[in-house]
């Protein structure tokens, strides 16, 4: 991964998947940091995307992070055959708990099968569900969209949000970088990152552009 200070991860939902290992290559030499890669189950959000396969196809030809982000029920389900598949880190929500123990647990399973663990919050939650999980994290993802669906447009109280959680893990001294996903283009990207974001999810601003490489640095500070 190229250190950038902020990260900028392409969503693969918005790849065309007739041609998706020439999409990924392109966005690969167009200096993306890591690959963003949406499951979802028709069940906690409104849509399905893509699954195992799909997970293990994309590892076998890219050296990209895979930022994998569970929209899933059940994600405690399929935590080892993501790990097995090629998933370098899993994002799960905090919505997707039952419990502030449920999530402590999840995120403790997702360490114990060795891969970096993440917790995101729906645009409807407030950060502070974040704050008793923070220092087992690294990351935490604040939605700018509801998620299920790609192309949504960003909510313009997501750079607030990111702020309160920056300015509360600064005052306790916690380095755990801030992601934000969904509907980032270069109009809203600087709000993001001056609130404190350092990894940007941006699906058709990137794989939707004809020059990904000029659309990638238009996101970056």
């Amino acid at each position: 991964m190229t250190d950038h200070g902020v990260q900028i991860a392409p969503s693969l939902l918005s790849a065309d998947f007739s041609r998706l290992r020439d999409e990924i290559q392109r966005i690969e030499t167009a200096g993306a940091d890591l690959l963003h890669l949406d499951i979802m189950d028709g069940h906690f959000v409104p849509n399905l995307s893509f699954g195992l396969p799909v997970v293990e196809a994309v590892r076998r030809v890219t050296d990209l992070k895979l930022d994998t982000h569970l929209m899933l029920s059940h994600p405690e389900q399929y935590l080892e055959a993501f790990k097995k598949a090629g998933s370098d880190s899993l994002t799960v929500h905090l919505e997707a708990c039952e419990d502030d123990s449920h999530a402590a647990a999840l995120i403790a399973q997702i360490r114990a099968v060795g891969l970096e663990c993440g917790l995101a919050v729906n645009p409807s939650t407030p950060v502070d569900g974040l704050f008793s999980h923070a220092e087992h994290c690294d990351l935490l993802l604040v939605m700018s969209v509801m998620p299920g669906f790609g192309g949504q447009s960003f909510l313009p109280e997501t750079p607030e949000k990111v702020g309160a959680l920056r300015s509360w893990l600064d005052a306790r001294g916690l380095t755990v970088p801030i992601q934000v996903d969904g509907g980032v283009t270069p109009d809203n990207a600087a709000a993001c990152t001056q609130a404190g974001a350092s990894s940007l999810v941006a699906g058709s601003a990137i794989f939707g552009a004809a020059d990904a490489e000029s659309a990638i640095r238009n996101l970056r500070p």
